[in-house]
């Protein structure tokens, strides 16, 4: 009897050998769909539970994995229709506070940052015919971010399309689209100019680079930090809305707002998140031994400088990164 003739006979733990090996692409997809590490979590869940649940009426005529998408990518919007679940963090700055004017303000989003651990075992090869986009940039913050900004059926297309590579008929039948439908929703997607990346892994020098951000910040040496930066860089702080590009402004920002005062001591962790160098940020004051967590740093390297500084201040995620709420 077949691996799937077991699991539609009831055998859970056939089952659990027929999903094991979608298990870590499908929580990737639902994050990149959700923005949040937890939510994908629940979600894929969510897609197992009803898998198994609805395995006898599976009539093979996709295969076992274009099914779970199917459940998954519904499972996501119904997620996203019915509204955030889960408490998010207050956005932090925002137009009324008493910060340096930004260089723009944008929508706030709901984002969690993805740690390496949960990237690994992903398939290295090109995923279906379709694809755009690579296995790297399709996990890079700045396409994370993006894709966040895009109504959630033109989300699903999109992923379905150019980063899983579906054909568009395929595409269309898993969301229960017609194929004209379908391609309307990717045509007004890929309008947005997602953002293209290297699929490299930072090099010795990049990761050296990104180092030497994180030790002038611990040394307090706002100087050394602007001077790591490119011209265009810009500082980024989801959820909060504010954003600053710069050396000059991202300099006056956190001279202003007191990030590196003298009072503070910061210690950085690495960590790793979308394949990108990363930090667990942690600050003591006024002497106190313990430093307390103040969220994660990812930064987005252009040559040996930074090109995107961003801060996510939600500490609930810190045990995805193995990291302590207290260092």
């Amino acid at each position: 009897m077949s691996l799937l003739s077991r699991a539609q006979a009831g055998d859970d733990k056939a089952f659990g050998e027929l999903v094991e090996p979608f298990r870590r692409e499908l929580y990737v997809h639902c994050y990149r769909m959700l923005g949040s590490v937890q939510d994908a979590e629940d979600v894929l869940q969510e897609t197992l539970t009803a898998a198994w649940r609805g395995l006898g009426s599976f009539a093979g005529r996709a295969s076992v994995r274009t099914w779970l998408y199917r459940i998954a990518t519904n499972r996501c919007l119904n997620w996203l229709r019915d509204g955030q679940r889960r408490p998010r963090p207050e956005p932090g700055f925002g137009p009324g506070d008493d910060v340096p004017a930004p260089t723009r303000t944008v929508e706030p989003i709901w984002l969690q940052p993805i740690p390496d651990a949960l990237l690994e075992g992903l398939p290295d090869d090109t995923p279906g015919p379709e694809a755009r986009y690579e296995r790297r940039e399709a996990v890079s913050l700045a396409f994370v971010t993006a894709v966040q900004y895009l109504p959630p059926r033109q989300r699903a297309v999109l992923l379905l399309r150019d980063v899983l590579g579906y054909r568009a008929a395929e595409a269309a039948g898993m969301l229960d689209l017609t194929e004209d439908a379908a391609n309307a929703l990717l045509k007004r997607a890929r309008a947005a100019e997602l953002p293209r990346a290297g699929a490299a892994p930072p090099s010795p020098r990049q990761v050296a680079a990104a180092s030497r951000f994180a030790d002038a910040m611990q040394d307090g040496d706002v100087d050394a930090m602007v001077g790591l930066l490119t011209d265009d860089a810009w500082l980024t702080m989801p959820p909060a809305p504010l954003e600053y590009q710069g050396r000059a402004a991202i300099g006056a920002f956190i001279r202003h707002v007191g990030l590196l005062d003298g009072r503070r001591r910061y210690r950085l962790v690495p960590a790793g998140a979308h394949w990108q160098p990363a930090f667990g940020c942690y600050v003591s004051d006024d002497g106190d031994p313990v430093g307390h967590a103040l969220g994660i740093l990812v930064l987005t390297m252009e040559g040996e400088r930074v090109s995107v500084f961003t801060r996510f201040i939600d500490n609930t995620v810190l045990p995805y990164f193995g990291l302590p709420r207290r260092l």
